[in-house]
């Protein structure tokens, strides 16, 4: 069995990466003072949004578009490997938020036994988030998972 993630841990070794200081020196009080100055609006932003998509997708607030739906079956994706994907191991590496279908974005995250996925979903805005695709990124087409590779 896989073990869980230490989510705390990940959130400031995120933060200790993204301002090019070494991680020993960061703690939670570090990181909510730049946060509180501006310092971080993307990431905290970022985070926000997951943990709302995090707490609804725990408490089963989700549905699947048509699209969604087929992927799964095509791809062997499981419901338990999304919702683990989504709940564990998990951050928003794309932002849609003029997409024409409504705003959403797409989450990186890695089920219990480190199957990466990608999943588009709708913000948590709506009563339900919508689950628009998943799938398995190539890696042939992404730099470390998060970074679209440019032809």
């Amino acid at each position: 069995r896989c073990q869980q993630p230490n989510r705390t841990r990940l959130r400031v070794s995120r933060a200790a990466s993204l301002c090019g200081q070494p991680e020993a020196v960061h703690s939670k009080r570090w990181l909510h003072r730049q946060i509180d100055h501006g310092q971080l609006s993307r990431y905290s932003i970022d985070m926000a949004l997951l943990d709302d998509i995090q707490r609804k997708i725990a408490t089963r607030e989700y549905e699947f578009s048509k699209h969604a739906m087929d992927q799964t079956i095509i791809r062997g994706i499981s419901v338990a490997e999304l919702e683990e994907a989504i709940s564990s191991q998990s951050e928003v590496i794309e932002d849609y938020p003029e997409d024409k279908y409504g705003p959403s974005c797409l989450i990186l995250g890695l089920s219990m036994c480190g199957r990466p996925l990608h999943i588009q979903c709708s913000y948590p805005s709506r009563p339900l988030i919508k689950i628009v695709t998943v799938y398995e990124p190539d890696p042939e087409l992404w730099i470390d998972l998060r970074i679209r590779k440019i032809d």
